[in-house]
């Protein structure tokens, strides 16, 4: 039998690393996940999965929206320190650059080249399941121009986290 810590060792490892940001009653958050994905090409939609503890948490179960902010590897420190503090302790963002959402009412992390608006359209927790999966339809999605051609995002062009 394997114990939790080989368990934990042995999950899916999603990339590329994403970071999600909210807004509730004005206070911004943003958090580092472990779980996003496609969800549906047409209409574009996208999964996320947190933990219900999280700060971010109740932002995004009331309010139904958040952003998917796509790193790139030059965001390393940043993601880190998403990752490891809680918003109950301070303002993660302060000291970040970011902007309003055009769509939603959320932050944007602006240093990262990717971007997804997103509205949730549906959750589940999984029976014992440790996160609340959130599928959020794709509402705008912005890109460094850089990073575009024909409209489309080149992936192999961004040095992904």
């Amino acid at each position: 039998m394997k114990s939790e810590a080989e368990i934990n060792k042995s999950r899916i490892e999603p990339k590329p690393n994403t970071i999600i940001s909210c807004r509730k009653d004005g206070k911004d958050n943003a958090l580092a996940v472990g779980l996003a994905a496609n969800a549906s090409l047409e209409p574009a939609m996208v999964i996320i999965g947190i933990v219900p503890s999280r700060y971010s948490y109740p932002m995004i179960k009331e309010t139904g929206q958040f952003v998917v902010n796509i790193p790139a590897k030059n965001y390393a420190d940043e993601f880190m320190y998403l990752g490891t503090v809680s918003g109950t302790d301070e303002d993660k963002l302060a000291n970040l650059n970011t902007c309003d959402a055009d769509i939603i009412d959320a932050p944007i992390l602006i240093d990262c080249p990717v971007n997804f608006e997103c509205t949730v359209i549906d959750s589940i927790t999984p029976e014992n399941g440790t996160h609340e999966l959130f599928i959020g339809k794709i509402e705008k999605v912005h890109c460094d121009k850089e990073y575009l051609e024909d409209g489309l995002i080149q992936w192999d062009k961004i040095d992904l986290l």
